[in-house]
């Protein structure tokens, strides 16, 4: 039996119950705390499972400062999803150790990780291996910019499914596809079921999922998790994020 952390377990579990499971992201770049606090309570109030905390260029005493708010406010988990090794915080529950293997930038593929790892390890923080995979969104996002990589071709499935098999065979846990945050188009169903039954690993998807319809179709095609962000960031509309969850639990 693998090894598995807690967080790590219950996404598993949580996939295995509901079908799959819908997380809302949260960026420390663009909020304060206490407003994030607040959005966060909204996304929770509305359905959603558990909170990612992420952004490009985010300090670690930012990160740090609103983890602790958060879980003070709300009981679900807080991931970390990281932009570089100084994002990290001991309060949250997990952090996805992201290995951008759509990408040849070796910063991203293990360079980060070196560093990040002795951190992680006096910290007690729960690191999950996750393959992370850029997808062509129709512009260029942050990420892509950020990371001087370039995204996976969105009619090319057959490239996705070599990347994430080369993951799972590395021993990478989860894979994660994004289009990217302000993406004009999401990662596409036909992609997202082709990998699905190629591999093995829970699959993770974000990026330009504005409609419950859109959800409602990449889980039908396979994605285990549905990540948004700009539906509580931008609209602070909880009726959407409500209907979003429901679509992804299948209500």
């Amino acid at each position: 039996m693998r090894d598995i952390g807690r967080t790590l377990a219950w996404l598993e579990s949580g996939i295995g119950t509901l079908g799959a499971l819908y997380l809302v992201l949260l960026d420390p770049d663009r909020f304060e705390p206490a407003e994030n606090v607040r959005l966060a309570e909204l996304a929770v109030g509305a359905g959603a499972d558990a909170l990612l905390l992420g952004g490009s260029l985010s300090l670690r005493e930012r990160c740090d400062e609103t983890v602790r708010a958060i879980k003070a406010a709300v009981d679900v988990p807080v991931i970390i999803f990281p932009g570089d090794v100084g994002f990290v915080s001991e309060a949250a529950d997990a952090i996805l150790f992201l290995s951008l293997v759509s990408g040849r930038n070796p910063q991203f593929l293990i360079g980060e990780h070196v560093r990040a790892a002795p951190v992680l390890k006096k910290m007690g923080l729960e690191a999950i291996p996750t393959a992370y995979m850029l997808v062509d969104g129709g512009v260029t996002t942050s990420v892509e910019f950020m990371s001087s990589t370039r995204p996976i071709p969105r009619d090319k499935p057959d490239i996705a499914m070599a990347h994430a098999l080369a993951a799972q065979y590395l021993g990478l846990q989860l894979a994660f596809f994004d289009a990217g945050s302000g993406a004009a188009e999401h990662v596409p169903e036909e992609l997202v079921r082709a990998v699905s039954g190629y591999v093995d690993l829970p699959i993770m998807v974000g990026g330009g999922i504005r409609e419950p319809e859109v959800a409602g179709r990449l889980v039908e095609a396979g994605a285990g998790v549905i990540i948004t962000g700009d539906v509580v960031e931008k609209t602070g509309d909880a009726g959407l994020v409500k209907a979003i969850a429901a679509a992804v639990h299948g209500h």
